[in-house]
């Protein structure tokens, strides 16, 4: 099992190591037991994570009210929570390739 994200029931929660202020927001493969998120959004109030959160929510295909930011408001390391998705984990990993 991967390390970077865990699941139950309807509930996928992420570890994610963020990079904002990137040229496009992208997937960009494992960082230690994370996984690495580019994101085009800069590090100013907010703005980071409410890409990261409209990201992930895009890729999940389910609302943003979905997706939860559990860890890591003013940091890289970050745990996110997503509930009622059908889309796989480890899919996310496979849209960096």
């Amino acid at each position: 099992m991967a390390v970077w994200y865990s699941s139950n029931n309807d509930s996928i929660t992420l570890s994610l190591h963020v990079q904002p202020g990137a040229k496009q927001t992208t997937v960009a493969g494992l960082h230690g037991e994370a996984l690495k998120i580019r994101l085009a959004a800069p590090p100013i109030e907010g703005r980071a994570n409410e890409a990261l959160l409209r990201f992930i929510a895009d890729f999940f295909q389910v609302p943003l009210r979905n997706v939860e930011l559990v860890k890591g408001e003013q940091s890289r390391q970050k745990r996110v929570a997503v509930h009622g998705s059908k889309v796989a984990a480890q899919d996310l990993l496979l849209a960096g390739s």
